[in-house]
């Protein structure tokens, strides 16, 4: 179990960075966009950096909640906070990987324009 929290988390790491490139890129493309168009694209990246933020910091605090799980269970005290932790890890997966997907459709816009 513990092998499989590692792969997930190495996961969400791996997606949190992809999402970082792909803003930075979007940031780059919006720079070019001319500047009567370029107000609701540079709303749009504030809006976005804010919800990578907010991921930034959920996955942050999952990842003490874990090091607080791993730290009980070698301690004895296992209070099913493995499955809560588990299920709040996946969930913080499902938003990383929505967000993302609204990242590359802000991104292609940005592109097309």
């Amino acid at each position: 179990v513990s092998d499989e929290k590692k792969q997930m988390v190495a996961n969400v790491e791996k997606q949190l960075e992809e999402a970082r490139e792909l803003l930075e890129q979007m940031e780059l493309e919006v720079r070019e966009i001319p500047p009567q168009s370029r107000g609701m694209y540079s709303s749009r990246m504030r809006s976005y950096k804010q919800e990578m933020g907010k991921l930034e910091a959920d996955f942050k605090r999952s990842r003490i909640a874990y090091s607080d799980e791993v730290r009980n269970e070698l301690l004895g005290d296992d209070r099913n906070s493995s499955e809560n932790q588990r299920a709040h890890l996946l969930d913080n997966t499902e938003r990383l990987e929505r967000s993302s997907r609204r990242l590359e459709a802000g991104y292609q816009i940005a592109v097309e324009t």
